[in-house]
């Protein structure tokens, strides 16, 4: 099923925040849009990493598999620089490095490995039993009926327009502070069509991959990423593509965080078409503690 509705001011903006410029041979630079925050958003630097490496890729070598990892946070007010290292060209496949520079350190870094289509075996774990989108709460009626009260760093974050948008299959963990079973099931979708270029789509699925991760680990101990007590962000992020998926529709992102220590909490994810496709498997490991202050 498409989506019904144009493309938003929202999406029209990330995909510009894609399309990097070419300085040099292998050097790019990206720019981040101006929507109030003092930091980049993870999922972007990891989308512009992933274009600037398959910019220096051939046409028919698609990516498989990223390993990234944070080191700074990256400062929106001026443009993030991404300098790709050919690590190996084989018969079929393709290592690309890529360090993301700003204010002359490297803030990020990420190696992504490419594949020539090739058939195989095939198998894969049956998406699991939920409520369809259609049947749950949209974004302006959980506006609507939860953010009057809220604290204003909680209605900054759920009232800007995004170019995706969420229909979690359950409220619980937005609304309470009961300690929860660290996991979700989250329906997700661009807020308008993404062109038809597998590159492009694997760039956005990169993008939505780092949204709402952080928040699952911290379920089971009845706190989110909006409290300010906390000092939260994310360490790396891995993401496997298994399948192509043209991102016309809802999708299903399944997570769960089957361990949180040493300050820090790790999710996995799986990202499913809404008819049952498995298109890519996600983890994180991110940083959860209290502030020396708190």
């Amino acid at each position: 099923m498409s989506q019904p509705h144009a493309r938003s001011a929202a999406m029209d903006q990330l995909l510009v925040t894609l399309d990097l410029e070419k300085l040099e041979e292998n050097l790019f630079r990206g720019r981040s849009p101006k929507v109030g925050w003092q930091r980049v958003f993870g999922g972007q630097v990891i989308a512009q990493a992933l274009v600037a490496a398959q910019r220096c890729v051939e046409p028919d070598r698609l990516v498989h598999s990223l390993h990234a990892y944070f080191m700074r946070p990256g400062d929106p007010s001026i443009p993030i620089v991404y300098q790709v290292e050919r690590i190996r060209d084989g018969a079929s496949f393709t290592t690309r490095r890529v360090v993301a520079i700003q204010h002359g350190k490297a803030i990020f870094s990420m190696s992504a490995s490419f594949q020539l289509d090739e058939p195989g075996f095939e198998h894969q774990v049956d998406i699991p039993e939920v409520t369809l989108p259609d049947s749950l709460m949209d974004e302006q009626e959980f506006q609507k009926l939860f953010l009057a009260e809220a604290p204003e760093n909680v209605k900054r974050y759920w009232g800007r327009e995004r170019p995706v948008e969420f229909r979690p299959t359950s409220m619980a963990h937005y609304i309470s502070r009961e300690k929860l079973a660290p996991q979700a099931n989250i329906w997700v979708r661009t807020t308008g069509p993404v062109p038809d270029d597998r590159p492009l789509q694997a760039a956005v699925l990169a993008y939505l991959s780092d949204m709402t991760l952080l928040d699952t680990s911290l379920y089971a101990h009845g706190t989110s990423i909006f409290d300010p007590d906390l000092q939260v962000a994310s360490l790396d992020h891995a993401m496997w593509f298994h399948r192509p998926c043209s991102l016309d529709d809802w999708l299903l992102y399944t997570q769960d965080s089957p361990s949180a220590s040493g300050g820090r909490g790790m999710t996995r994810g799986s990202i499913y078409s809404r008819s049952g496709v498995l298109i890519a498997s996600v983890a994180q490991e991110g940083l959860i503690r209290k502030k020396a202050n708190a």
